[in-house]
């Protein structure tokens, strides 16, 4: 086990001051952003329920024209659909197993082994092999299998292993190592494409994640081909998708080798934690000196100055909260080992005021944190991910920058 370092220099805890002007944060306060968090959930179990499948709607209110954006070029089921996709569901699972994590209640196993999980499995395709979970519910036919929605699943399934320790949980993340990994192949040197049925680009956010898995895998297992699987998948990533400039993470790279440049906090959050999980356990400084670039490079790339109506200015990340939560993910895990509270502080604030100032009258969070732009039909994912947020938030200490 690793130890706590401290290798920030004074000035770079100061960036706050350097870049935003003096703002003062106030303490957290765990049982506040755990009431956050609860009431959200119930919130979402109410309005977003579709009783007719015991599932939940993309939007609320359900939005009779809306068409996702995020799936592959050429998939069907962008529009009409009667529920959510996968994507949006899995951050209901993500939130109740960190909701369970955090406060031990019962009441959040209950509503996962109840309803959430029971959901989930509506998603899965037992039909194609490797099996795994597709994008839409097999109610509707075949769709398309996404390795990354794969990836996010698997780690929530360690997770609440851990927490429980039932073998069904950990057999089920080992199966969806399978599946990810059959996206592994030798083109452009290795990597994991991001959809099984358009094998055209290898991207960060099927290949980070698919190192957090393997190293928590690992820790579960201590199967040495985890370790190695996380060592390869960091190495591919990091040479092929890591710009050198600002240690920001681009979108994807293409057959052709052309790499899309943008850039969205999840895929350089996902680095982060993989280079935090890989050097607890293999000591290896370079590891915990990638993470913490990234995190430097990600904080000045994706945080901005808003005006706020009482006129002060105040750093937010962009607008982009489950990207930002997975970002936290690794800001958190950072900061557990080098105690710096900057980026994490940060985010966390973010999020208390979206929900002080942003909030609607049924008590929904919109896509812009700041509240500067504002959606009738609020997206479960937006408010999903939160769940998980405000319960980590929980855990940091009482701290004023």
């Amino acid at each position: 086990m690793i130890m706590k370092v401290k290798v920030l220099s004074l000035a770079f805890l100061c960036l706050p001051f350097l870049i935003g002007g003096c703002a003062t944060r106030k303490t957290s306060d765990k049982t506040s952003d755990l009431s956050v968090a609860d009431s959200l959930l119930t919130n979402i179990l109410s309005l977003y329920n579709v009783e007719k499948h015991g599932l939940l709607s993309e939007t609320y209110p359900v939005n009779p024209d809306n068409q996702v954006t995020y799936l592959a070029e050429g998939s069907e089921q962008k529009k009409g659909q009667e529920v959510s996709f996968l994507w949006p569901y899995s951050g209901m699972l993500s939130g109740c197993v960190s909701l369970y994590k955090t406060t031990g209640n019962q009441k959040y196993k209950e509503i996962l082994e109840k309803q959430i999980l029971p959901g989930l499995e509506q998603y899965w395709d037992n039909i194609r092999e490797p099996f795994c979970y597709q994008s839409y519910p097999m109610f509707n036919g075949k769709s398309d299998r996404f390795y990354d929605d794969n990836d996010w699943i698997a780690i929530d399934f360690c997770d609440y292993y851990e927490l429980t320790k039932e073998p069904a949980y950990l057999e089920k993340a080992e199966a969806l190592h399978k599946y990810i990994y059959s996206g592994w192949s030798d083109e452009l040197g290795g990597g994991i494409f991001w959809c099984e049925q358009q094998r055209v680009s290898k991207n960060t956010c099927s290949n980070a994640p698919a190192t957090v898995l393997c190293m928590k895998l690992y820790k579960l297992t201590n199967k040495a081909e985890y370790l190695d699987w996380a060592k390869k998948t960091y190495a591919w990533t990091k040479q092929h998708l890591c710009d050198t400039t600002d240690y920001v993470y681009w979108d994807n790279i293409a057959l052709d080798g052309k790499v899309a440049t943008q850039k969205y906090t999840y895929n350089s959050g996902q680095m982060i934690q993989a280079g935090v999980l890989l050097y607890k356990e293999t000591g290896d400084e370079t590891y915990l000196q990638d993470a913490q670039r990234t995190a430097k490079g990600s904080f000045e790339h994706f945080t901005s100055r808003h005006r706020l109506s009482d006129g002060k200015e105040v750093l937010f990340y962009t607008s982009s909260p489950w990207f930002n939560v997975i970002m936290f993910r690794g800001l958190k895990a950072l900061y557990e080992v080098d105690g710096n509270a900057l980026y994490v502080n940060t985010m966390a604030e973010n999020a208390r005021y979206a929900w002080a100032n942003t909030r609607d009258e049924n008590g929904l969070l919109g896509h812009d944190w700041s509240g500067q732009k504002t959606k009738k039909y609020k997206w479960l994912l937006d408010n999903a991910c939160m769940l998980e947020l405000f319960s980590e938030m929980s855990e940091l200490p009482s701290v004023k920058l």
